[in-house]
């Protein structure tokens, strides 16, 4: 799947409900439905909850029922962050996921292909976590579409260093 060429053009804030696709290795992972809270033709931002089903326990973090979610999707970036919220508010951290550039469809639903890679940064930035990197290395990616592999790669030590910089909020205002 590739980027498209031009970013599409941007809408105004509202509250309109789409879908957000996450694929992976060609298949639909999950599809969810979020409301639209911004897209500048270059970042859709919107907010949806938790779409799993029950708690997934990843040891550092639990997701789980009424836990909501602000998504970023950039159009020309390498990764989609996650901000996750337990019920009440709670800022409990940031999900970042490396995908290839999000696609919004001709439905205007996001499209995002999941590479593997993620990185998990806790809400008071003092875990920053790289994950999956055992998947991505078997995914077979570096051998298919190295130029990708190598984007996916440089775009989760980008988000890493912000991380450990104290600069990662940066990238969501």
């Amino acid at each position: 799947m590739s980027a498209p060429s031009a970013p599409s053009a941007p809408s105004a804030p509202d509250t309109t409900t789409l879908r957000v696709r996450l694929v992976k290795a060609g298949r639909t992972k999950i599809g969810y439905p979020a409301v639209l809270l911004a897209d500048d033709g270059t970042r859709v931002t919107v907010r949806a909850d938790w779409a799993g089903e029950g708690v997934r326990d990843f040891g550092f973090v639990r997701f789980a029922p009424g836990d909501v979610f602000t998504e970023h999707y950039w159009r020309d970036r390498w990764y989609a962050i996650k901000e996750v919220r337990a019920g009440d508010g709670t800022l409990k951290g940031w999900y970042c996921d490396i995908t290839r550039p999000a696609v919004r469809d001709t439905a205007g639903d996001i499209l995002s292909e999941d590479l593997d890679l993620d990185l998990w940064v806790s809400a008071d930035g003092a875990r920053v976590i790289r994950l999956d990197e055992d998947e991505f290395a078997e995914s077979g990616l570096a051998e298919r579409d190295p130029a990708a592999a190598q984007a996916a790669e440089r775009a989760l030590d980008e988000l890493e260093l912000l991380a450990r910089q104290g600069e990662f909020t940066a990238l969501l205002r």
